[in-house]
């Protein structure tokens, strides 16, 4: 009993040793730049992924501007009184989650359209402050014309401090204001990765483990991906449960370009984080 009780102990020292190497985000701070107002609502489960790995991460404090909405010109697939929801919906996603994780308390969560002008000055001021030491690193989980707007109303001389990393075409290309050539032509870095989707949009049983789970935490960021499920919008979310976007944080969370982070993130290397951070966090 003694030798297996000592395996099992080194077992799990080792996989906590190897879960902790995980984290190994690089120099800089980061922003995150999402849509969920578009037709796709994956954005809710994006956005709660997101916040939680940053926390279980003890990331948080680099997190120095959080927008969502930012796709600005409504399509027809999705109706006003629908939009105007998603809007709420995603409000919620950022709020609600970063009270129950904790954490956020200094960062004010914007609407991209529904408070432009405070969003851009916003992401502005962070691309202002970087240095070489301290780049900022804008995740696109949407439309890239926030940015767009953003790098224009910037310091020039402090774009080439700034890496913007996006994991599909399908939020390069769907700017109304700026196309990707033109937010590359100011100057700043493209971090590309694999489209995030074809590990971390999955079917929904893969994520019983975070609905069955004891601490409300971990229920309430599985809710927010069940919630983008159920949307009646698209049908193409209908069995998935979808955080795409966060792959780009886990990229980052684990090492980005600088230290060979997580290209194709899953949804066991979520869960790894987020459980390990509750289990040490009851």
């Amino acid at each position: 009993m003694r030798k297996i009780h000592l395996t099992i102990c080194i077992v799990i020292a080792i996989t906590s040793f190897i879960n902790a190497q995980k984290i190994n985000a690089p120099n800089g701070r980061i922003a995150v730049v999402a849509d969920g107002n578009s037709p796709d609502p994956d954005d809710l489960g994006g956005t709660a992924v997101s916040l939680a790995l940053l926390r279980a991460s003890g990331l948080e404090n680099r997190l120095v501007h959080y927008s969502h909405s930012c796709d600005l010109v409504r399509v027809n697939r999705i109706s006003e009184k629908a939009e105007v929801e998603r809007h709420a919906l995603m409000q919620s996603a950022c709020d609600v989650t970063a009270r129950r994780w904790g954490g956020f308390d200094k960062l004010t969560f914007l609407d991209a359209k529904w408070q432009l002008d405070a969003t851009i000055k916003d992401l502005a001021k962070a691309i202002n402050a970087s240095t070489e030491n301290n780049p900022l690193w804008i995740i696109e989980a949407g439309e890239p014309d926030i940015i767009g707007f953003a790098l224009e109303a910037s310091k020039k001389q402090k774009h080439k401090f700034v890496k913007v990393v996006t994991h599909h075409p399908a939020n390069d290309d769907a700017g109304d204001f700026y196309t990707w050539q033109q937010i590359l032509d100011f100057g700043v870095e493209e971090v590309r990765i694999p489209d995030q989707n074809i590990k971390l949009k999955v079917n929904l049983p893969e994520w019983d483990w975070a609905k069955n789970h004891k601490d409300p935490r971990i229920q309430q960021v599985w809710i927010q991906g069940k919630i983008a499920e159920v949307d009646d919008v698209v049908k193409f979310q209908k069995g998935k449960w979808d955080c795409s976007d966060a792959g780009m944080i886990l990229y980052w969370i684990t090492g980005a370009n600088i230290h060979g982070g997580l290209k194709q993130g899953t949804v066991e290397d979520v869960k790894v984080i987020l459980l390990d951070y509750i289990s040490g966090n009851n």
